[in-house]
């Protein structure tokens, strides 16, 4: 029996324990690590950040969805991986030997690299930052809102794109979703009552994606009387100011932003990533070092961007990867075809559904923007909620890209 130890239960990691837990109890004995209690569906963040959701429902109870399946779930922090000795070691339960290791920790939202940031700043990230955020814009009373994402710096060791934002989706609801709640919820006129303005460190906003969906993004944005502010790198945030690496500034009442996201402390540690810690896989999610360690999602230097679509898509190379090529299972193992794909909540009815491959060499480039898609998000969140994050089965995903491409 195979000791398979799989640490983070996101996106990538419950999907990677999904597909191989037919094996618990024959070939393998099966472990999830986390450190904590219940898996994040972060998709639904802004929705508890601008419509006020309860946070309960973006939160999924690790214990019995892993034990119902026969798994060992074990809440506790990873601090030490032994590659060599094939050895973790965890704050409170000492040391865990395997024989294989997914490495799925996503990244770490790094806010206290902003200077101001907990005093000044708020996010959409993670559940106690989205609740935060409720509270302030519920008691918003007009001004300048600023919002986007710092800069992200990544390693060498693997050819992937280097994005300078590691995702800019959540921008987009942020700007369009507050925009909505002001107008509608508060009677709030723009630009008389509030203003809203948008940076990113990239030469373009939304650089993992072509021009389609650039310019209906940018339609909205003109719409809406949001501003774009291209090659900007947040340095500080302010009582009533943002400040950039360039010294310019912006008036901020209230600064929304996307943190840089960094590798796990222990990672770093551990050696085993690259150069800023993310871990370093061929196209089959294999670690380039140590072939009994594979990775996916958030943490694979190879994830660019930081999607949870890509998550997806990596998890399920890995786990094929790990069925056919280490357990002698007779699956297929999917090329590694990245593809951004997204649905922008916009508030009220509105969103637009991006389905891009043009960062990666593809001449798919769509931007849907429809109740309809409104509808395919709350349709999404919904079931993963309820299917304890289990992402919809291939064949459904593969009929869903087909509608998309018929109805674009």
């Amino acid at each position: 029996m195979k000791k398979v130890v799989i640490i983070g239960a996101g996106f990538a990691g419950l999907h990677i324990f999904y597909k191989i837990r037919h094996l618990i109890g024959d070939k393998i004995d099966l472990t999830v690590i986390d450190s904590r209690s219940h898996a994040l569906l972060k998709p639904a963040l802004p929705e508890v950040a601008f419509n006020g959701e309860p946070v309960s429902h973006t939160l999924v109870e690790l214990k019995p969805t892993i034990e119902s399946k026969d798994g060992n779930f074990i809440q506790d922090e990873v601090i030490n991986i032994n590659a060599k000795a094939n050895t973790l070691t965890l704050k409170e339960n000492g040391n865990i030997e395997y024989d294989y290791l997914f490495i799925t920790l996503g990244a770490v939202k790094d806010y206290d690299s902003v200077k101001g940031f907990r005093e000044y700043g708020y996010s959409v990230c993670d559940d106690y930052q989205a609740q935060r955020l409720w509270k302030r814009i519920q008691t918003f009373k007009g001004g300048h809102i600023v919002t986007g994402a710092a800069k992200s710096t990544w390693g060498t060791r693997v050819k992937a794109p280097n994005l300078a934002a590691p995702c800019e989706g959540p921008i987009g609801e942020i700007m369009f979703m507050s925009d909505y709640y002001l107008k509608h919820e508060k009677s709030m006129k723009s630009p008389d009552d509030f203003k809203i303005d948008v940076f990113t460190p990239g030469k373009v906003f939304f650089e993992d994606v072509g021009d389609n969906p650039r310019n209906t993004i940018g339609k909205f944005m003109q719409e809406r009387n949001i501003d774009l502010h291209v090659n900007k790198v947040l340095k500080e945030i302010g009582k009533d100011y943002i400040i950039f690496e360039d010294e310019t500034q912006l008036p901020c009442d209230l600064a929304i932003i996307i943190p840089p996201y960094t590798a796990p402390k222990a990672l770093k540690d551990s050696g085993i990533g690259d150069e800023k810690g993310f871990i370093p896989t061929d196209t089959k999610m294999r670690h380039l070092d140590f072939p009994n360690i594979f990775a996916a999602g958030d943490i694979a230097a190879l994830a660019q961007p930081k999607l949870g679509h890509i998550a997806i898509i990596e998890a399920s190379i890995a786990a094929a990867t790990f069925l056919k090529e280490e357990m002698g299972e007779n699956v297929e193992i999917p090329p590694h075809n990245l593809e951004v794909f997204c649905i922008m909540n916009m508030g009220g009815h509105e969103a637009t559904l991006i389905f891009s491959n043009v960062l990666y060499g593809g001449n798919i480039d769509i931007a849907f923007h429809s109740p309809l898609a409104r509808l395919m998000k709350w349709g999404f969140d919904s079931y993963l909620y309820f299917s304890r994050g289990n992402i919809p089965p291939e064949f459904a995903l593969k009929a869903l890209e087909k509608i998309i491409e018929n109805l674009a």
